[in-house]
């Protein structure tokens, strides 16, 4: 997707820069009001996705929203902002935002909420992954092997969701830090290897093959059987 990030923070904006890149996408970054103007105006409306921060340097993010509405800009528009007041979100809505996302943020949420408003009608979901005999219903965020119900903390279902949206995929530290922590995470800090340790033992269990591997030196993968551990 072309999607267009107007967001004045550097930081935030690279880390969405370079996120959404890495899923595919294709990301055009404006810092001010009026840019984001600019590029909407020289695109011919061309984006499938706006990223829309609301306190922008040269004005509300949502005056922008409004007039993009009124010129008839209809793919979805995320607000992405530090406002969270109900009656700012109200407003937002209300304004023509798809969704509304408050900073800090988890970026595979915000994934799950880009996906959500570009589904096409008619467009068929599912509310389960299944990799070999674990599945995970995403709605309850519980996971399942062979019969057990496992119950998961709100960071162990974020992890275990990438996980299994990737089977079979190494996934880099960097990566997993990215998608599941929020860009403000330390990234020198050992909350990957923590965490992975934690959904181990609640996945892994006595008597059953275990599924996350540690591919040394590069990161981790969840497999549906065992590999032979050629990298290991």
């Amino acid at each position: 997707m072309q999607i267009l990030v107007i967001e004045d923070d550097e930081r935030i904006a690279s880390f969405l820069d370079k996120g959404l890149r890495a899923e595919g996408h294709a990301v055009t970054v404006a810092s001010t009001k009026q840019e984001g103007e600019a590029w909407l105006a020289a695109s011919e409306m061309g984006f499938d996705l706006i990223l829309l921060d609301l306190r922008l340097p040269d004005g509300d993010g949502l005056d922008l929203l409004r007039g993009a509405r009124a010129r008839g800009f209809a793919a979805p528009v995320i607000v992405l902002t530090a406002r969270d007041e109900l009656e700012d979100k109200i407003t937002g809505l209300d304004s023509g935002a798809n969704d509304y996302v408050t900073k800090p943020f988890v970026f595979d949420e915000l994934l799950a909420r880009i996906r959500a408003v570009c589904r096409k009608p008619g467009e068929s979901t599912t509310t389960e992954l299944r990799v070999g005999d674990l599945s995970l219903d995403l709605l309850t965020k519980v996971a399942n092997r062979k019969g057990r119900s496992i119950e998961l903390a709100p960071r162990e279902w974020v992890l275990l969701e990438l996980f299994m949206r990737h089977p079979g995929q190494v996934l880099s530290r960097s990566q997993i830090l990215n998608n599941v922590w929020s860009y403000s995470f330390e990234p020198g800090s050992n909350v990957v290897d923590v965490y992975v340790g934690y959904l181990r033992r609640k996945i892994d269990l006595p008597g059953m093959e275990p599924l996350i591997q540690t591919v040394r030196g590069v990161g981790y993968r969840l497999v549906a059987a065992p590999q032979a551990p050629s990298d290991e």
